[in-house]
């Protein structure tokens, strides 16, 4: 039977206990006596309350003593800077803190969970029937597909929805053992799941966890909860070839978002899907064997012909509206390859019989006691608010009329704008505008609508370990942004993670919202690249200290590299939009506007 004890840690007997052994006087002198041992742990929660129980208890029946009607599902803690499930016995004493699910890695475990109980529900109503989870929506969603039989009809998804509540309220419990990777190997290969088997061929470590649900036993990357019976918020929604699971977005964790039609998005992971295909790699594994078997280099080859092939595309559409338009303006999220892309760009306008002409819009920045804050007080340089847009949308007017203007510069040191060159644009010039709020509609309202060409640039991956273990976008930009910092800024890996967070709250504020606005989407994903990059992010990653707050993102992105066989940086073409992360980049002085602005 489980016990507590609740005190507070301004206690004084509670100081002395945890401070030092409990002593016995004799003659006035403090004499230590031999321990019997205890049997209990404690656990201290950041709030200062302490709950003993025996050693063994699951920290999950601690949480759930300490915040038993909490206002968000806490589904893990942290202890010592390391992230465990709640089904980790506790043996000592420790402080814990709770991770719920407005927490970006409790929301990995919640909706990895939920993914677990897609596969489950399916296997019930729809035996042999593979789930696949194709790529993530915005608003807080996968989109799957069913394959081995027909698309689910609307009322069919319905069912599995129905059955997922039904195997949630029964909160059925999810269990994990250790297994050797042979077992496994073999376990996944009697089932067919041939994209496991592929994958488990190049795991470096002689086992592997699984987990089991109503007597199904699936590998997933990643912690679970304990239960179904913490999976309540979700819902099914049937959705083109197949359906989208719905979760809680962990910024706002207590309900689903509205769904929102993202048809540009959905088709350039449709296109990637297609890229894929023609390479001939379906998953992780399948790279692996392509690596493995020397055909690194074909791989890398197809895949920046893909790349030219789309941005070919894209400057022969532009070419084709010459006689209007004058302005291309650049989104896109950080590490996503814009400077890459828009120096390719240029490239295929010049063949294009088009001068581009590349304006900053860094050089916009108002003075620095302008600039809007966060609410922490640090300068938020990614706010609208943060670009003198009357001056841009002015100047922007001038040149395109042909007249010379003397552009700003900015100075990051004062953080003061400065003269710079002075500029004249001629009919065949056309103004390439790089920018996080290039697809924002305020940027620049006074230059009409035909004149503009809008291009949003992501890395949108959609390579998975298999048919549900997706590798998020977000970290595939996280391990770009690591590399280049280090090599180009002397960050270190915990410097670009601490700062992180704050870049991505800006591009869900600027960026995300937008992304439909543009004219045509280009993805600077590469199948290769986490293999090209691993040899680049592995080090940094691993001079992380264990005793930071980072340590838990750092553990698992190098658990998401030890699943990729390394790519030698020669075979990467010194073009590409990677060399701009790993450097090398034969494109890094390009220009064009220099010599040709003043015809």
């Amino acid at each position: 039977m489980l016990y507590w004890q609740i005190a507070s840690m301004n206690s004084a007997v509670h100081r002395e206990s945890l401070a030092k052994p409990r002593l016995t006087d004799r003659g006035g002198e403090a004499t230590p006596r031999e321990s019997t041992g205890r049997s209990t742990a404690l656990v201290k929660f950041p709030d200062g309350r302490i709950f003993e129980a025996p050693i063994g208890t699951q920290l999950e029946a601690f949480v759930e003593a300490a915040y038993d009607s909490g206002p968000v599902t806490i589904v893990a803690g942290l202890i010592d800077f390391k992230l465990y499930e709640l089904t980790h016995p506790i043996t000592h004493d420790v402080e814990v803190t709770p991770v719920h699910i407005g927490q970006a890695d409790g929301m990995r475990i919640y909706r990895r969970s939920l993914a677990f109980l897609l596969v489950v529900a399916m296997e019930e109503l729809y035996p042999g029937v593979q789930v696949y989870v194709d790529h993530s929506l915005t608003f807080g969603g996968l989109f799957c597909e069913a394959h081995g039989r027909e698309p689910l009809e609307p009322g069919e998804v319905a069912r599995v929805e129905q059955r997922m509540r039904e195997i949630v309220a029964e909160d059925a419990p999810i269990e994990k053992r250790s297994a050797s990777v042979a077992e496994a190997f073999d376990l996944f290969g009697r089932r067919g799941q041939q994209d496991k088997v592929r994958l488990l061929r190049y795991r470096k470590r002689n086992y592997v966890t699984l987990y089991r649900l109503r007597g199904v036993e699936d590998y997933f990357h990643g912690y679970t909860v304990p239960s179904t019976g913490y999976l309540h918020t979700f819902s099914l929604q049937h959705y083109s070839t197949g359906f989208i699971l719905r979760y809680p977005r962990h910024e706002a964790p207590e309900g689903l978002q509205p769904v929102v039609e993202y048809p540009k998005l959905v088709g350039v992971f449709r296109e990637y899907g297609n890229w894929l295909r023609v390479l001939g790699i379906s998953d992780v594994g399948a790279l692996n064997e392509a690596i493995e078997a020397g055909r690194g280099g074909e791989v890398a080859l197809v895949s920046e012909a893909l790349h030219e092939q789309r941005i070919a595309q894209v400057a022969t559409e532009i070419a084709r509206r010459r006689d209007t338009l004058r302005l291309v303006l650049i989104a896109g999220p950080s590490s996503s390859g814009k400077t890459t892309f828009s120096k390719r760009l240029a490239v295929q306008l010049l063949a294009a019989g088009l001068r581009p002409v590349t304006v900053e819009l860094d050089n916009y920045f108002v003075d620095r006691e302008q600039t809007p804050k966060t609410d922490n007080g640090e300068y938020n340089f990614e706010h609208l608010d943060a670009i003198d847009r009357d001056l841009l949308n002015t100047q922007l007017s001038e040149l395109m009329a042909g007249r010379l203007v003397r552009l700003p510069r900015y100075s990051f040191q004062t953080g003061r704008r400065e003269q710079g060159e002075w500029l004249r644009l001629s009919a065949d010039h056309i103004i390439l505008l790089e920018g996080i709020h290039g697809l924002n509609p305020r940027l620049v309202p006074t230059v009409p609508a035909e004149s503009i060409y809008r291009i949003y640039v992501s890395a949108l991956t959609q390579l998975n370990l298999d048919h549900y273990n997706r590798v998020p976008t977000t970290e595939t930009r996280l391990i770009r942004r690591i590399v280049r910092d280090a090599r180009e800024r002397g960050y270190s890996a915990i410097d670009t993670l601490r700062r992180w967070e704050s870049v991505r709250d800006g591009e869900k504020t600027w960026i995300f919202p937008h992304q439909e606005h543009a004219d045509v989407m280009f993805n600077s994903a590469l199948a290769y690249e986490l293999s090209a990059l691993k040899p680049y992010a592995e080090p940094l990653l691993y001079q992380v200290e264990p005793s930071s707050l980072e340590y838990v993102e750092c553990r698992r992105l190098l658990a998401l590299l030890r699943w990729f066989v390394p790519l030698e940086a020669s075979l990467v073409p010194s073009n590409s939009i990677l060399r701009e992360f790993i450097g090398g980049s034969s494109l890094k002085g390009f220009t064009v506007w220099r010599q040709k602005a003043y015809d």
